[in-house]
């Protein structure tokens, strides 16, 4: 059982930038897609950044494209996004992502991110 741990959600304000992180109990290595997800009040869940465990970014939303950076880190273990000139819309909780093949899709419990003036 993966388990996957969010941290670094915050309340930030417009422009500023925040950086996710996402441990993975089972290490990287052990899922072959991982990224992250956003739920905004009133909203469903969307796909924010996705890629493949060798690296190759599979998606990114239209509406984080050049501003949101996802990442991973095989030595220590993460998933991460950098999150760079933020708008008002971009106020959601964060979940992390990851897959194992022939699995079901295993998720974080999710980071607030709030970004106000």
């Amino acid at each position: 059982q993966v388990q996957l741990a969010e941290s670094g959600g915050g309340l930030v304000q417009p422009g500023g930038s925040l950086n996710l992180s996402c441990t993975v109990s089972e290490g990287v290595r052990s899922l072959y897609a991982m990224g992250w997800y956003r739920q905004g009040p009133g909203k469903e869940r969307e796909s924010v950044a996705l890629m493949h465990n060798n690296g190759t970014p599979d998606l990114v939303a239209d509406s984080v494209k050049g501003r949101f950076t996802v990442s991973k880190d095989n030595a220590k273990n993460t998933i991460d996004l950098q999150m760079r000139n933020l708008q008002l819309e971009d106020t959601a909780v964060y979940y992390c992502y990851g897959r194992r093949l022939r699995q079901a899709p295993y998720w974080g419990q999710g980071t607030q991110v709030i970004v106000s003036s």
